[in-house]
């Protein structure tokens, strides 16, 4: 970067911000990497505002010396969404956790950027309230807008798109917006909340977000189930949709991923593609929606339930769920990790996902594979040596084929990492025309292209 304009831009920067203003190698480090198969990009420094009042300081700035701003919340993104790629300063929101305003009359709540949805959930638990949103790591609610994040509950409570109320926001002159009321619908203006959740820091820096909240049910119970093959799991959540039943949470693991989970935590399960359920309900409802759904399994080849209605039982269970990821480094020590996703119809996800195994068959190729599949949303994690052309040659072809696959069933390129660095080259086949729209939209709003440039598309 520039050091004719990072100096006056630093002198500036200190004088407002003291410490919580750092160039020390070790904390851009720390904001330059993340978990899987990316180039570390070092931004030139790293920022900790208090305030929604200092991050437009800091914003407006940076758009005078026309430097970089990298939003940064919790660093759990998977596809380079916060790398500083060119330099500037990351904004981290880690010190900006306050809980604002809790409504629980009205089922909402306003925090700022940096809660993560574990302090959410205690914040609000004595009420007996929870926020449904749980895309496994401990996020930060502002990064969790910004990515449109979803889900292990997605299929029942929707996703941040659906659950985002309004955001207070900074645009890249450094003006502070807020994009709508508590109010549960509104049809007055444009929707700007819909626009900057998904925007990935790219259009303004989010510095709260009002969500909604929903009652703890009366009853919850999880249920574990192996089954025969793949396509019998893929039939049994295809029926589950179809016939509307509402369960909360219905999780694909194939045998390849059930097997590392079983040699890296305590369980056990039949080494078979496996579902991981839960449902959530009165205790009458909650009998009812586990029963159907074990009649349809056993009709493909579904058996051994194992069920857990104590809540440390459920706890444990998903605890193995989220921390799969964990499990497969763990697995295969020294390797990078390609993490992707995508989501069909879920009409067409049985096919897509027996014609994505087929590839991973014929490249011949390990990548575990999880999914929402209640949504038709699933996941590749895979390992690789990205120092070896034959390893990369083989995981971008793999990738390729998954995505354009996904995009002729009428899916989407990502159902919930964000586009990022890793995705940019399918916005075109997957938008036509309408990316162009997009990227008049990011002119207009940030004309000199300071808010996390470089990602989503380039301009």
């Amino acid at each position: 970067m520039n050091n004719i304009k990072l100096d006056p831009l630093f002198n500036q920067l200190t004088s407002l911000l003291g410490n919580r203003f750092s160039v020390a190698e070790a904390v851009r480090q720390h904001h330059g990497e993340e978990m899987t198969h990316y180039d570390v990009c070092l931004p030139d420094a790293v920022a900790f505002p208090l305030t929604t009042e200092e991050v437009s300081q800091i914003v407006t700035l940076c758009n005078h010396y026309e430097i970089p701003v990298i939003p940064y919340g919790a660093g759990t993104a998977l596809e380079g969404n916060f790398l500083a790629v060119g330099g500037g300063i990351s904004m981290d929101f880690s010190r900006m956790d306050n809980v604002v305003a809790i409504h629980g009359e009205d089922l909402d709540c306003t925090v700022e950027a940096g809660v993560t949805r574990e302090q959410l959930n205690l914040a609000v638990r004595d009420l007996g309230l929870f926020f449904p949103i749980d895309p496994g790591a401990n996020a930060t609610l502002g990064g969790m807008a910004a990515t449109r994040a979803s889900g292990t509950n997605a299929v029942r409570y929707g996703t941040m798109r659906d659950n985002v109320l309004s955001l207070k926001a900074v645009m890249a002159d450094g003006t502070i917006i807020t994009t709508s009321s508590r109010t549960k619908k509104s049809s007055a203006g444009y929707d700007l909340t819909r626009l900057l959740v998904g925007s990935e820091g790219t259009l303004a820096v989010i510095t709260e977000v009002t969500v909604k909240l929903y009652g703890m049910p009366e009853a919850m119970s999880s249920a574990v189930c192996p089954f025969n093959s793949l396509e019998g799991a893929i039939k049994t959540v295809v029926d589950t949709i179809q016939m509307g039943i509402p369960i909360a949470r219905i999780e694909l693991i194939d045998t390849l991923l059930v097997e590392i989970i079983n040699r890296f935590s305590d369980f056990n399960y039949p080494v078979e593609p496996t579902l991981f359920m839960e449902f959530h309900g009165s205790e009458t409802s909650v009998k009812e929606q586990a029963e159907m759904v074990e009649e349809i399994a056993m009709l493909h080849g579904g058996h051994a339930f194992q069920w857990a209605t104590r809540p440390e039982d459920r706890t444990k269970l998903w605890k193995a769920r989220h921390e799969a990821f964990m499990y497969l480094r763990a697995a295969f020590p020294g390797k990078d990790f390609l993490v992707t996703d995508v989501c069909v119809p879920i009409s067409r996800l049985a096919e897509c996902i027996h014609e994505t195994h087929q590839d991973i068959k014929d490249i011949n190729i390990t990548a575990p594979m999880v999914g929402h599949v209640g949504d038709g949303n699933f996941h590749l994690t895979i390992p690789y040596d990205k120092n070896n052309p034959d390893d990369v040659t083989m995981i971008e072809r793999l990738n390729t084929r998954l995505v354009e696959r996904a995009i002729k069933m009428g899916g989407t390129c990502t159902g919930e990492h964000g586009i990022g660095l890793g995705k940019k080259k399918f916005m075109a086949q997957e938008h036509g025309a309408a990316l162009n729209y997009m990227k008049t939209i990011k002119v207009a709003l940030d004309p000199k292209n300071i808010l996390n440039p470089h990602k989503i598309f380039d301009l």
